[in-house]
């Protein structure tokens, strides 16, 4: 006989795969304003409601309160907060943003940030990176080039993804390496959103090369001019493809 909040017949693994199940539900509902900011969500409502456990959808909220979206008070509830309270930086709250319908404005939003800091950082890249990290980009680049052609848009995203985190990581500013979910996030958005040709450009392609180059070369300022070249096509790109 089971109460109120007890685990679900199953065990923790049927529990974890209800308490994904209810972030899956509840976080991209309260980003794409399906639960406007001020409105009170009880516990035993969200239970009902999704048809899990108390406990399971008190766990649910405490993974949103840690993301900001959500703020529990004694007495009052759940509240939904503004989107100015966000962690706009957690790559789950960028996920499920870009998932709804202000995904154009979002990349766009992204994108500037990303103009911000990955020129910078591959100027740094070409002057501290390890020789590792310079074979490490070469053999990214390689893979971009194999997937880049047959429509591999999933391969490609391996590659893209490892070659942004390791350009960031050979930063060494800290600060810097932190952003690479974020990046990753966006590329991945990108490309499951379909918010990418169904093969890449070859002249992207081309300058993600030449950034690996300029970085194993120490060149600073061809690595950061070729990086910036990158963000301002992925721009242009949303213009196209995200008016």
């Amino acid at each position: 006989m089971s109460g109120q909040g007890a685990a679900p017949v199953g065990g923790p693994a049927r529990e974890r795969g209800l308490h994904a199940r209810l972030l899956a539900s509840l976080g991209p509902a309260i980003t794409a304003g399906e639960y406007p900011p001020g409105t009170v969500l009880r516990t035993e409502e969200l239970a009902a409601r999704y048809e899990v456990s108390r406990t399971v959808a008190r766990e649910a909220v405490r993974v949103l309160e840690s993301m900001h979206l959500v703020e529990s008070r004694r007495r009052v509830g759940v509240t939904v907060l503004p989107a100015e309270e966000w962690n706009v930086y957690d790559p789950q709250v960028i996920t499920w943003r870009l998932a709804g319908a202000d995904r154009g404005r979002q990349l766009r939003s992204l994108t500037v940030l990303r103009s911000a800091v990955e020129p910078v950082a591959a100027r740094l890249a070409a002057e501290l990176a390890t020789p590792e990290e310079c074979a490490a980009l070469t053999e990214h680049t390689l893979g971009m080039v194999a997937t880049s052609r047959g429509q591999q848009l999933e391969n490609y995203l391996v590659h893209d993804t490892a070659f942004h985190r390791t350009v960031l990581r050979a930063s060494r500013n800290e600060m810097f390496a932190r952003l690479g979910d974020v990046v990753a996030a966006v590329l991945a958005g990108r490309t499951h959103h379909e918010v990418m040709f169904s093969d890449p450009r070859q002249e992207a392609v081309t300058l993600h090369v030449q950034v690996a180059e300029a970085v194993r070369e120490r060149d600073g300022a061809r690595a950061e001019r070729a990086m910036r070249t990158i963000t301002e096509d992925a721009m242009a790109e949303l213009d196209v493809l995200a008016p």
